[in-house]
């Protein structure tokens, strides 16, 4: 039997972290947990699972602290979750069943994953199956740690579950806005260092072009209108990050 390591990059997740936790208990062979120095209860509730805890700073780009966890896992696979993401037992029957498949030679698998905002899983709008590579053999995964939306790397031959990873990223509109406002500082550091700020042309792709073109595509292309009222409104903040960040950059 193939055996499973968990890793998670955490920092003032107590209110997600347990109910995280409970759903791999099951078929976690080992917890791993990089901590940016949460000041909740995050490291308390970790340890209550067994969780072996590294505490470190908590960096704007928190892959860094994942692939910390990455490289401290000892099992012969790799459970990369979030402590907002929720494994369900169809998902935690079809790992087992994936890693312990002697017959293949894949080396990771894409999972489809749901997304909960403001009361309903979006099934629509380029939001599902929103593919992530999370699972994957010890030592032929890693995460770039250059973008915060990155995937993993992964050598080799990679395939796909069937089951759904369960992701609720936003405890209400309030949280999700400052979680919006996070990104959108990060992708202006970005667009900073890139240089090309006062360029014309792409003043206006940032501020005109790239947000019609990405409101058109999710909320009518991708059928985002078919979730309701949270459908229309993850489009618009999803096209309103272009101009955001920009403006931002230049007062960053």
């Amino acid at each position: 039997m193939s055996s499973l390591s968990i890793v998670l990059a955490t920092f003032n997740e107590e209110k997600n972290l347990t109910s995280c936790l409970e759903s791999i208990k099951d078929i976690a062979d080992e917890i791993i947990i990089v901590d940016g120095t949460s000041t909740d209860k995050t490291v308390e509730i970790a340890k209550s699972f067994a969780a072996t805890v590294i505490t470190t700073t908590n960096k704007p780009n928190f892959h860094i602290n994942k692939q910390i966890a990455i490289d401290k896992a000892t099992k012969d696979w790799i459970l990369q979750l979030d402590a907002d993401e929720h494994v369900s037992k169809p998902l935690s029957r079809e790992i087992k069943e994936k890693i312990n498949d002697k017959q293949n030679s894949i080396n990771g698998y894409w999972i489809p994953r749901k997304n909960w905002f403001l009361g309903r899983f979006l099934m629509k709008g380029g939001q599902y199956p929103d593919y992530t590579l999370r699972l994957y053999k010890n030592g032929k995964g890693k995460l770039p740690q250059i973008d915060v939306h990155e995937q993993a790397v992964v050598e080799g031959e990679v395939g796909y579950t069937k089951e759904a990873l369960l992701h609720y990223p936003y405890k209400d509109f309030a949280f999700y806005l400052s979680k919006w406002h996070r990104y959108v500082r990060f992708i202006a550091i970005q667009l900073k260092k890139e240089g090309h700020l006062y360029n014309p042309y792409f003043a206006l792709k940032q501020l005109l072009f790239l947000p019609i073109y990405w409101f058109l595509l999710t909320y009518i292309r991708h059928k985002g209108f078919m979730d309701s009222w949270q459908g229309f409104v993850f489009s618009f903040f999803s096209a309103l990050r272009y101009p955001a960040s920009y403006i931002e950059s230049l007062f960053t």
